[in-house]
């Protein structure tokens, strides 16, 4: 059985004086940061949090973060990181469904936190985890981890570490539960495919709420590296932060290594120590990963692929597949191959495992698929059958195991990285008077790699224009859920037979030209 705190204290003990975090001016060590987070852990259990209490983060990038992903566990609670682009509504619904007693926020999200506070039916205290003087109602961070240490409450193997929340085709947020074993197993599985070393720099620039950055943060703690931070992606403070503290490894998603290796200053930067990249979250276009190579020559990239569910990773091209001649070449298009520990199959409609070539549902199973989504027991039972989880995905093996994701039985969106369900938006859209039907679907885009796009009829036709409808979801939904563009038509939508409506058939039109049939 493993345990996050354990992997801290290893560190602390076998490396302790090497910079485990850096921000800006803040510099510690790793026996600092395990001293650090006795402390924030023992701040926690004066607030009166317990064993499998949530205590979440609605934060930006930064040490803390780190801390509070530690500090969580420690005191033998379960930490919860939010999405940091939801709306209100969105917000109050992941806090109030997983209970949360504690929220961290800073200062980009605390006079949202303080409009909806009393919309929260369970939420105690409020901590302020910036500098400077706390916001009236909230406790300062520096009073927080003014506490006793706390003995480690050694939490261990499958209990419940992390709650990740996660779209679902239903319009309805999904807790995922991760246990220790899930988060620190993957990030087992996830090093060899890697490059990763001891001692690693490693730059968080991806979004710390995401589950992805989550298991970089369970390669640092297994591997002793150094953590440092950018609040939120910015390709000018991202080269900047590589060439000032040397930076080795970094995590990326297609969008951010465009915006990088397009950026007019890149040969301004010394980029050369860096060792490797891991990009995931939407394919990545040919283009864009030719420049990358050309412009970042000493650079390994390698693709994830993966969901929450599998605590994330699945499988990973390896750097030396990152070719389009020689005899390595060919794999390009897909998505890797499984890692270490996990059992990949193609199922069919039946559940039954097809051959290599054939197209079907992508389903695994390993010590990483998650505990089960919270409170959802029949979409628990739904989603892991036998043991075996569907990620809802279509693809198929060919026969060497690598894995082509050729497109997705649910009804995902990947825009810029971010994955947006199609029923959110739809269930938004529904609530203006005006719509009588929509859809939405994902259609191409050059930088985002998929964009939202609705398709709607309206009761009377011109009754409201495309600005009113997507300001109308603004107030609902996240921005970036929200429709880049809608299309208005008077016919009927297409349906099934089941009554179903046909999106195949509504993205057929933009898609026909791309060998996916979706980004």
């Amino acid at each position: 059985m493993f345990s996050m705190t354990q992997l801290i204290r290893r560190v602390a003990q076998t490396r302790g004086e090497a910079i485990a975090t850096q921000d800006g001016d803040r510099t510690q060590t790793w026996a600092e940061l395990v001293l650090k987070v006795a402390k924030f852990a023992g701040g926690l259990r004066q607030l009166g949090i317990g064993k499998d209490d949530c205590v979440a983060i609605l934060a930006l990038n930064s040490d803390r973060y780190f801390e509070f992903m530690f500090a969580v566990p420690w005191a033998g609670a379960v930490f919860q990181p939010v999405n940091t682009r939801l709306a209100g509504p969105e917000v109050v619904y992941w806090l109030n469904d997983s209970e949360a007693k504690v929220v961290m926020v800073d200062s980009s999200y605390a006079p949202m936190l303080l409009e909806i506070r009393a919309q929260l039916d369970s939420v105690e205290h409020i901590v302020f985890v910036d500098d400077g003087v706390a916001p009236d109602g909230l406790i300062a961070y520096a009073d927080l981890v003014d506490a006793e240490p706390l003995e480690d409450c050694g939490r261990q193997g499958d209990d419940l570490a992390g709650l990740f929340y996660t779209g679902g085709t239903t319009g309805r947020s999904k807790g995922v539960m991760l246990s220790h074993d899930n988060l620190i197993v993957n990030g087992l599985q996830a090093i060899p495919l890697l490059d990763a070393v001891e001692g690693d720099k490693i730059l968080h620039v991806a979004p710390m709420f995401h589950i992805a950055d989550a298991c970089i943060c369970m390669t640092s703690a297994i591997m002793g590296g150094s953590n440092y931070f950018i609040p939120s992606f910015d390709p000018v403070k991202t080269m900047q932060g590589i060439q000032d503290y040397q930076i080795q490894r970094l995590l990326m998603v297609p969008t951010m290594i465009n915006m990088l290796v397009n950026h007019p200053d890149i040969g301004n930067y010394e980029l050369g120590t860096l060792r490797s990249v891991m990009y995931g979250a939407s394919p990545m276009p040919e283009a864009v990963i030719k420049k990358a190579m050309q412009v970042m020559p000493a650079t390994k990239f390698f693709q994830a692929y993966g969901q929450t569910e599998a605590s994330p990773v699945v499988t990973v091209l390896s750097w030396e597949r990152h070719v389009f001649e020689g005899p390595l070449a060919g794999k390009m298009k897909s998505a890797g191959q499984a890692v270490p520990g996990i059992d990949l199959a193609i199922f069919d409609d039946q559940g039954e495992p097809v051959e290599s070539g054939v197209v079907g549902e992508v389903c695994l199973r390993g010590p990483n698929v998650m505990l089960g989504y919270r409170n959802m027991a029949e979409q628990t039972e739904a989603t892991i059958v036998d043991g075996w989880l569907h990620t809802g995905d279509g693809g198929y093996l060919d026969e060497e195991g690598y894995l082509f994701i050729v497109d997705r039985v649910k009804d995902m969106i990947i825009s810029g990285g971010e994955n947006v369900y199609s029923a959110e938006v739809e269930n938004a859209l529904y609530q203006h008077a005006a719509v009588n039907q929509c859809a939405v679907i994902g259609i191409p885009h050059e930088t985002w790699g998929e964009q939202v796009h609705a398709v709607v009829v309206l009761h009377q036709p011109g009754a409201v224009d495309e600005a009113t409808l997507i300001d109308h979801c603004k107030g609902l939904i996240a921005g970036f859920k929200c429709p880049r563009s809608i299309s208005f038509q008077e016919a009927p939508l297409p349906l099934s037979g089941a009554g179903k409506i046909l999106k195949t058939e509504l993205r057929k039109p933009y898609w026909a030209d791309g060998e996916r049939k979706v980004n």
